[in-house]
C-alpha cells in the first residue's frame, strides 16, 4: 500500500513541521498502527459474539427447561437490541471526544456482560432472563463497531478505503471463524465441567467461552490505551486535524468540507444493510435448532458440527474478501454488491425442503398423529433420562415437511457465507465513500444501528415463523426479501457513488 501523505502547503496539517520526511514517516506508521488496533478490536468483537452463538440454545435448555425456540430468538435479538441502542450514542461521543473514551467504556461493558453470562446459573429461578440480560449487555458494549469503522474511514484515503474495509471485514470473519472453533475446542470440558470454588464459578462448555471472551476484552482495553492515537486524513491521504483531537497547544485546526451528502443514498444504504443483516441474522439463529430438527443431532453434536461448519464459512469469507478487493477494483463496488445478493438468494433457495424423506419425530414412537395427541407432557417428562432428538412433535409441520439432506445444508451454508461476505464489505465501503470526508461517527452509528435492528428483528421473526409454519415458509419469505433488495439496489444504482465523484472532484 503506497504512502499517500501529501505536503501541499494549502492542506491543514497536524503540526507546523509535518511536511518534513521524518514527521510524515512517523505519522504514517502511527496511523497504521492505530488502524491495526481497530482491526484487532473488530476481531475481538466478532469473537465475543460467535464464541457462544452455537452453544446458546443448548445452554438455554440446560439452564431453564421452560426456554423455547421462540425465546431463543429473543435472546439472540437482545444482543443486537443492545448494539442498536448503543451505536449512535458511541458514534456521537466519538465525534466530539477522543475515541479512546467510548472504546474503553464499551469494551468494559462487553467484558462485564460476558462475566454475567457465565454466572447465569447462580440464580435459583428465571435463569433464561438472566441469560437474555447478559447478552443485552454484551451487545451494548459491541456498539463500538460504529466507532471502529468511522475511525478507519476517517484515517484512510479514498484509494485506501476499500482495502482497509476489506481487511477489517476479514478480521471480523477471522473472529467469526475462531469463535465457533474455540467453542468447539472448549466442548471437551463437557456439560458438567468443574467448579472454581473461590469465585463460585461453574466452568463448563457453555461458560468457559464467555470467560475467554472477557479475557480478550481486557487485552483489547490495554491495546486501545497504549497504542491507539487520533488520526484523520483527507481523500488524498493528507493529514488534517480531527475535530476530536486533543492538542496540548490548544490548536483547533479542522478541515472544512464543501458539498452536501446525498441523503437518499445514505437512506438506501441503511435499508440495504438492514436487509443484508436481517437475512444473515435469520441464518445464524436458525442454524442450531434447524440442524437438530432435520438431522436428529444431540445438543453437543449440534455445537461441535455447527462450530466446524461456521469455521469453514469463516475461512471461505476471508477468501471472498481477497477476491472482492480485486473484483471491486476491476468492475466497481456496486456490481459486486449485486452478485453477492444473487448468491444469497441461491443459498436460501437451496435450503427449501423437497422430496419424500421426512425428519425423525421426537420421540421415535410418536409417528402417528393420533397417538401424539393422546400422550401427555408428564409421560414425556418420565423419559427425561434420555436426551430427546429429532423434530419436536409440538411443531406440527414436522409431520408433513420433508427433511433436507446434509449435502443440501452444507451447500446452502457455503453459498450464504459467500454472498454475505461480499455484501457486508461492500455495504460499508459504499457507505463510507458516500459520506466522504465528513465526520462519520454518527452516520456509522446509524448504519450499525440499522444492522443491529435487523439482528434484533431477524431472530424474532424466524423463531416465530419457523416454529409455527416451518422452513418452507421461512426460507421462501427470505428469498422474497433478497429479491426486494436486488430490485432496490438496481433502482438507486446511479446514486450510490463516492462523495468526491458526486461533487465532480478529481481523485487520482
Amino acid at each position: 500500500m503506497s504512502r499517500l501523505i501529501d505536503s501541499d502547503e494549502d492542506t491543514p496539517l497536524l503540526r507546523d513541521d509535518a511536511s518534513s520526511d521524518d514527521s510524515q514517516d512517523g505519522d504514517y506508521k502511527s496511523r497504521w498502527r492505530s488502524i491495526r488496533v481497530m482491526y484487532f478490536t473488530m476481531f475481538l468483537s466478532s469473537v465475543g459474539f460467535t464464541i457462544v452463538i452455537t452453544s446458546l440454545w443448548p445452554y438455554l435448555q440446560k439452564m431453564d427447561g421452560s426456554a423455547t425456540a421462540s425465546f431463543l430468538g429473543w435472546v439472540v435479538a437482545a444482543y443486537s437490541l443492545g448494539q442498536m441502542v448503543a451505536s449512535p450514542l458511541f458514534g456521537l461521543w466519538s465525534n466530539h471526544r477522543p475515541r479512546r473514551e467510548p472504546l474503553v467504556c464499551s469494551i468494559f461493558i462487553n467484558l462485564l456482560g460476558n462475566i454475567y453470562y457465565a454466572y447465569a446459573n447462580l440464580p435459583t429461578a428465571n435463569n433464561k432472563f438472566h441469560i437474555l440480560l447478559a447478552r443485552a449487555f454484551v451487545g451494548f458494549g459491541a456498539g463500538n463497531v460504529a466507532v471502529v469503522r468511522s475511525y478507519v474511514a476517517g484515517a484512510t484515503s479514498l484509494k485506501e478505503r476499500t482495502s482497509a474495509m476489506a481487511m477489517m471485514s476479514a478480521c471480523q470473519a477471522l473472529g467469526f471463524i475462531l469463535g465457533p472453533a474455540l467453542q468447539a475446542c472448549l466442548s471437551f470440558i463437557g456439560e458438567l465441567g468443574f467448579t472454581v470454588k473461590f469465585i463460585d464459578l461453574q466452568l463448563n462448555m457453555y461458560t468457559a467461552p464467555a470467560i475467554l471472551a472477557a479475557a480478550f476484552g481486557l487485552i483489547n482495553i490495554l491495546l486501545v490505551l497504549l497504542v491507539l492515537r487520533e488520526h484523520r486524513v483527507d481523500e488524498h491521504g493528507r493529514h488534517i486535524r480531527a475535530i476530536n483531537y486533543n492538542s496540548e497547544d490548544g490548536d483547533d485546526i479542522s478541515e472544512e468540507t464543501e458539498g452536501t451528502i446525498d441523503q437518499v443514498a445514505v437512506l438506501t444504504s441503511n435499508v440495504l444493510f438492514f436487509m443484508v443483516m436481517f437475512i444473515f441474522a435469520i441464518f445464524e439463529t436458525i442454524t442450531t435448532p434447524f440442524s437438530m430438527d432435520m438431522f436428529s443431532w444431540t445438543r453437543k453434536e449440534a455445537v461441535v458440527y455447527n462450530g466446524i461448519i461456521m469455521c469453514c464459512i469463516g475461512f471461505e469469507s476471508i477468501l471472498v474478501f481477497l477476491v472482492v478487493k480485486v473484483a471491486s477494483q476491476r468492475v466497481g463496488d456496486r456490481p459486486v454488491f449485486l452478485v453477492g445478493l444473487a448468491i444469497i438468494f441461491c443459498g436460501f433457495f437451496t435450503l427449501l425442503p423437497w422430496g419424500n424423506h421426512y425428519p425423525k419425530i421426537q420421540w421415535a414412537d410418536l409417528k402417528n398423529t393420533s397417538l401424539v395427541s393422546q400422550i401427555s407432557e408428564a409421560t414425556l417428562a418420565s423419559n427425561s433420562s434420555l436426551e430427546p432428538t429429532g423434530c419436536p412433535y409440538q411443531q406440527t409441520w414436522c409431520q408433513y415437511t420433508p427433511a433436507i439432506h446434509i449435502a443440501q445444508y452444507i451447500s446452502a451454508d457455503v453459498l450464504i457465507g459467500m454472498g454475505y461476505a461480499a455484501c457486508n464489505v461492500m455495504s460499508y465501503t459504499v457507505y463510507s465513500k458516500i459520506l466522504g470526508p465528513k465526520p462519520q461517527g454518527v452516520y456509522m452509528g446509524w448504519l450499525t444501528a440499522s444492522g443491529s435492528g435487523a439482528r434484533t428483528l431477524g431472530p424474532i421473526f424466524v423463531s416465530q415463523v419457523y416454529t409455527i409454519l416451518g422452513p418452507r415458509w421461512a426460507f421462501s419469505l427470505i428469498c422474497a426479501m433478497v429479491t426486494g433488495a436486488i430490485v432496490l439496489l438496481s433502482a438507486v444504482y446511479h446514486r450510490l457513488i463516492a462523495f468526491s465523484a458526486r461533487h465532480r472532484r478529481t481523485v487520482e
